[in-house]
């Protein structure tokens, strides 16, 4: 049995969250270093917003879609747990 479109998009939608927020706070890692100070409260907003239009966009499959936000939230939450 398939599972339908519309439900991989929700849960590609939702999965957007976390996704969005380590995208932005690697991003702000990334260009201040250790000492990023309040440079996420910047980035984490706008990452958080692209990674929802991504879920949303219909230029990749949603079966796409769902496995990169899926991946990529597995590993923040990995990675979060090794640095913590």
């Amino acid at each position: 049995m398939r599972i339908p479109n519309f439900i991989l998009v929700v849960a590609a939608v939702i999965l957007a969250l976390p996704f969005g927020w380590g995208l932005g706070v690697l991003l702000a890692y990334g260009i201040a270093g250790k000492d990023f100070g309040q440079l996420p409260a910047g980035t984490v907003p706008v990452a958080i917003i692209g990674s929802i239009v991504f879920a949303l966009s219909p230029r990749t499959s949603a079966q796409t879609r769902f496995a990169i936000m899926a991946g990529g939230t597995s590993v923040f939450v990995l990675l979060s747990f090794l640095v913590a």
